[in-house]
């Protein structure tokens, strides 16, 4: 048995120990002796004993209502455990290499040079690179948040109890901690009381950045700046993160009437103001470590000659986070703003600059073992995070645009832009994006349902530049489908491009998208506007609804061919 499989049994096994004597304290051994009879019966079984498959049937069969619960909860919660488990040993610092294999960063730079392969193409492909990971919130995903942190907490454990040097009584508290969680967990309801609403969705992806990408985004930045100085004897720019997260969780309101323009609005508020917290606790830490007296000539000129000057610097970010916290967090609540615009960090220049400057002087001064430190990962966190935490896709189905339009232009008298061909809607909706008058009247008061698609449209104006990734308009089919959402954007007063993707997703709607992308390729103002880049998104559970899996499976990768 190879070494990572042996610790993995038996993580598994003291866990599964644990759970034992958890449900024997909580439902008697009577209930706990059922439940290993099942287990036993079910690996005998699993070997092709039919004797014992007779036998679990038999007393699967007749197991009386009262205990049917429990030992489902029981099975259900090894699995879990044996999960984490699992998950755990790919991190495992004793096993990381031997889990990992040909797959870690370490293993493909040392093909890469064992190939000869230029370090000048190495770098410009890892400035190239960038990964964009999209959160989203499933129906399908049950599991509450409570079970989640206890989840984590035992993977904590196991890291802790993986140690050489842990004293007996070390060993003993972690183990006693483990029973505590697990005993935690088989007392907590299961399932959630209530649905969770749009905002509950948000907190739960802000909660995994929090808790575990915000840390993590900057130790693969040094694995990778590790793994290029150690074969290539290069390190990347520091402002280079080839990661970058993006959420549909308060913008995803395809299908959902419950997220509307006040919950996008409110989620927007909630990112800055956790953001804020993230970087006040990153900027807390720098304040009492950066008590160096030396810096630059540039750095004393551009921000004042002070005995401590990066505690200055840091110290001014502080307050400005500290007001920036206050101002989300009255928006957040309502109440009316207390806090000067002047006052508050909205841009990420605004974070990044101060202290990148700090990072250039520290080096300059021969100080590069402090600039690597804390202040290296909070300027990686800026370039990937950012002060809006991650950035928000929007979704919307794309007839909602075209009877939003259509309820426009019968009131101004132009008829029903929705019985019109597709050459039709398309030269009105280029007519009417190059046109600098506004095609909505002021005076005018449209239906509940497209005064909300145009909400959502001036929610998305207010944001800064990046701050959106992209406008994603589901069941796409026509050109028509993405200039309209151009044109809605334009009436809402947005200054700026925002990358609007379709989504193609049944067979017609992908065997049909190669000639929606050439016609909008087509326009001139299109082109104009797009500089050269194009967003489109292949949707696979409507298809695979359509014509299988398999038939859904193989119109993806074909479609995705150039």
């Amino acid at each position: 048995m190879s070494q990572p499989h042996s610790g993995v049994r038996q993580n598994i096994h003291m866990l599964g120990e644990f759970l034992g004597e958890t449900i024997r304290e909580a439902q008697g051994s009577e209930i706990l002796d059922l439940i290993e009879s099942i287990r036993q019966l079910s690996k005998k079984s699993r070997s092709g004993d039919e004797q014992a498959r007779e036998q679990l049937l038999n007393k699967l069969a007749h197991i009386s209502t009262e205990n049917v619960l429990p030992v489902a909860r029981a099975f259900s919660q090894f699995l879990n455990l044996t999960n984490i488990a699992e998950q755990y040993q790919t991190i495992s610092r004793h096993d990381y290499d031997e889990t990992l294999g040909n797959r870690a960063l370490g293993a493909l730079f040392a093909r890469l040079k064992a190939q000869n392969t230029p370090v000048e193409l190495v770098i410009q492909t890892v400035e190239k690179l960038l990964v964009e990971l999209v959160l989203t919130a499933h129906p399908t995903e049950v599991t509450r948040r409570s079970l989640v942190h206890k989840h984590v907490e035992i993977n904590k454990c196991l890291e802790q109890l993986e140690h050489d040097d842990l004293t007996e009584g070390e060993k003993f508290r972690l183990q006693r901690r483990l029973m505590q969680l697990i005993a935690l967990a088989w007392h907590t309801n299961e399932i959630r009381a209530a649905r969770p609403t749009p905002i509950d969705e948000a907190k739960w992806g802000m909660a995994i950045i929090e808790n575990s990408l915000w840390t993590a985004v900057p130790d693969f930045c040094r694995e990778l700046n590790f793994q290029l100085e150690k074969y290539f004897g290069v390190q990347h720019d520091v402002a280079l993160v080839p990661v970058r997260f993006s959420s549909w969780m308060g913008g995803d309101r395809d299908g959902n009437p419950f997220v509307t323009s006040k919950v996008t609005r409110k989620v927007f508020y909630m990112n800055r103001w956790k953001a804020a917290d993230l970087f006040l606790r990153d900027i807390s830490n720098l304040a009492e470590e950066l008590s160096v007296v030396h810096c630059t000539p540039e750095f004393r000129e551009k921000y004042g000659d002070h005995i401590e000057p990066y505690r200055v610097v840091v110290k001014g970010l502080r307050s400005k986070l500290q007001n920036t916290l206050t101002y989300f967090g009255e928006l957040i609540e309502g109440k009316p703003v207390t806090i000067r615009k002047d006052e508050v960090l909205f841009n990420d220049e605004e974070l990044w600059e101060p202290l990148f400057d700090c990072y250039q002087s520290l080096h300059a001064c021969g100080m590069r073992i402090i600039a690597n430190g804390g202040l290296l990962d909070c300027l990686r966190r800026i370039r990937c995070f950012g002060l809006s935490l991650s950035r928000l896709d929007i979704r919307q189905e794309s007839t909602r645009h075209e009877m939003a339009i259509a309820e426009i232009t019968r009131y101004i008298g132009l008829g029903d832009y929705s019985q019109w061909t597709e050459n039709d809607k398309q030269a009105f909706l280029v007519r009417e994006l190059s046109s600098r008058r506004p095609l909505i009247p002021t005076n005018w008061t449209p239906s509940p349902e497209t005064q909300e698609i145009l909400d959502t449209c001036k929610v998305v104006a207010e944001q800064p530049e990046g701050v959106i990734s992209a406008y994603v308009i589901s069941m796409a089919r026509e050109a028509s489908d993405v200039l309209a959402v151009h044109l809605l954007l334009k009436e809402a007063g947005c200054k700026y491009t925002i990358p609007v993707a379709p989504l193609f997703e049944t067979l017609d709607d992908l065997d049909h998208s190669e000639k929606v992308m050439t016609d909008l390729f087509n326009i001139g103002w299109y082109r104009g506007i797009i500089n050269n880049y194009q967003m489109v998104m292949i949707g696979y559970s409507d298809s695979a609804k359509d014509a299988g899996m398999l038939a859904a499976s193989w119109h993806n990768i074909a479609h995705k061919k150039p």
